[in-house]
């Protein structure tokens, strides 16, 4: 009995650890998620009347997985400290879901990086004509674009060389400095979810041997 008991809470003990992890996690994932809506070389773009729906809808269901995250770490270690198979089921439940949602994430930040690509690509080569035919016009969400990737133009930059950076020294195509920011981008959220998922795994296993065990404490006594 000694033994169990001391098994016992080795496990409720790696479980709190974890949570403790998933909840500093799921607080990275909200600052990181805040960071780039509100900082970083992104932010102009992200704020950008033209920039695409899914990216906004995009920044704010990752600041909501962090929150999810943050509440599902609470109600492990609410769990673990109580010994509560209910919760501990809920618990379990929650990751199950978010190791879905992580995993879904991680494939499509892959799978769609080219489609992304191209929309963004695109965006960009309407705004450039847009400004050759009115300067005026597409002043504004040029410099945007020249300023969020550190390009300007395409072949050239002598028709829209009012619009590009200060600091930018010579030439750099935004088609290719479009595909290798958001290629980069993308493949970091993918690793950053599919890396989250698998940590998903190791609190599932504990919660799920943790309730085991407290049933078959029980059932000894």
């Amino acid at each position: 009995m000694g033994r169990f008991g001391g098994a016992l809470r080795c496990i409720k003990y790696l479980l709190l650890g974890f949570n403790l992890l998933f909840w500093l996690a799921g607080s990275a994932v909200i600052a990181f998620g805040l960071w780039f809506r509100f900082g970083g070389t992104m932010k102009d773009f992200s704020s950008e009347d033209g920039s695409p729906g899914y990216f906004h809808m995009g920044l704010y269901v990752l600041v909501g997985a962090g929150a999810l995250m943050m509440a599902v770490g609470f109600l492990g270690c609410c769990g673990a400290t109580r010994e509560s198979q209910c919760v501990l089921g809920s618990f379990f439940t929650c990751l199950l879901v978010i190791f879905a949602a992580e995993i879904t994430t991680g494939v499509f930040a892959f799978i769609g990086k080219d489609v992304a690509i191209r929309h963004v690509q695109t965006m960009y080569e309407e705004t450039y004509n847009d400004y050759l035919r009115d300067r005026e016009k597409g002043n504004g969400t040029l410099i945007t674009f020249h300023s969020t990737f550190q390009c300007c133009g395409k072949e050239s930059s002598e028709q829209v060389q009012p619009t590009c950076p200060k600091e930018l020294l010579g030439h750099k195509n935004c088609i290719n400095e479009i595909e290798s920011i958001i290629s980069v981008k993308l493949q970091l959220i993918g690793i950053v979810g599919i890396g989250i998922a698998g940590l998903t795994i190791f609190g599932m296993i504990f919660s799920m041997v943790l309730c085991c065990a407290i049933r078959n404490s029980r059932d000894v006594i």
